[in-house]
């Protein structure tokens, strides 16, 4: 893969917590602007630490990321360029109760961006249509199913305008029900060209969805590919094991 076309490059990172836990072992991975991977693999393997090193929410202590063109180091001001390109969407909505969702979604933008008020509420309504979600918007979150408070956390991520959309496991923490409304989103996200990283163990959004699906096991990738080969011929005996667990393949 050409290296200028890459947005995300992971060049032989590793990581770990204290001395003992090797979450990440020589990671090598190009992601191209636009393209759309899902990450799996059993708990611990490493995959959301990988997202989270991303926009330096995890630090690492060998090899090099680069985002966007900008090398991601100790450096305060390369973490917060970064951060403007990079938005992120988690297992919980850490959407703040005292304020409505309109409140929740211009914050950042005023604060961080120095955006003026009437803009940033334009820019949001935007984005709650975008979710479609916008007939909440003078609501609190805890007046908000599950779903709906997700889809909010999405709007706010993507407030922002980020050129990079993480989801660190986004449907775990929702009822059955509500799962669908969320990847919904996800999907139409996918469809307007925004480049994504995606933990999740929904693999009916990978096959929908993902350029690629990467496997990982014990801090490794073991296995990338398109989602048609993935699922019906994976490489690995890892692989080959998880998707049994989770699909009965």
């Amino acid at each position: 893969m050409p290296n200028e076309d890459a947005i995300i490059r992971f060049d032989k990172v590793n990581k770990w917590y204290g001395n003992a836990f090797h979450v990440l072992r020589d990671i090598d991975l190009s992601v191209r602007k636009g393209e759309r991977i899902v990450i799996c693999g059993p708990s611990g393997s490493g995959k959301s630490t990988l997202i989270r090193c991303v926009n330096a929410l995890e630090a690492y202590q060998e090899g090099q990321i680069t985002v966007d063109g900008i090398a991601l180091t100790d450096d305060v001001k390369a973490v917060e360029q970064i951060r403007k390109q990079v938005g992120m969407v988690f297992q919980q909505f850490n959407l703040f109760p005292h304020l409505t969702v309109l409140e929740n979604l211009t914050l950042a933008p005023m604060w961080v961006g120095h955006v003026p008020k009437k803009e940033a509420e334009e820019r949001a309504m935007q984005q709650l249509t975008r979710v479609r979600i916008a007939e909440q918007a003078k609501k609190y979150p805890l007046q908000l199913s599950g779903g709906q408070q997700q889809r909010v956390a999405i709007a706010r991520a993507l407030c922002l305008t980020p050129k990079i959309m993480l989801f660190d496991e986004p449907t775990s923490a929702l009822d059955p029900e509500m799962i669908k409304e969320v990847l919904d989103v996800m999907i139409e996200l996918a469809e307007q060209g925004m480049t994504m990283l995606c933990v999740t163990h929904e693999m009916g959004f990978a096959k929908a969805v993902a350029d690629r699906v990467i496997f990982m096991d014990q801090g490794q990738i073991v296995e990338q590919n398109d989602p048609h080969n993935f699922f019906d011929h994976p490489q690995s005996e890892r692989t080959k094991d998880f998707l049994a667990k989770i699909i009965g393949h």
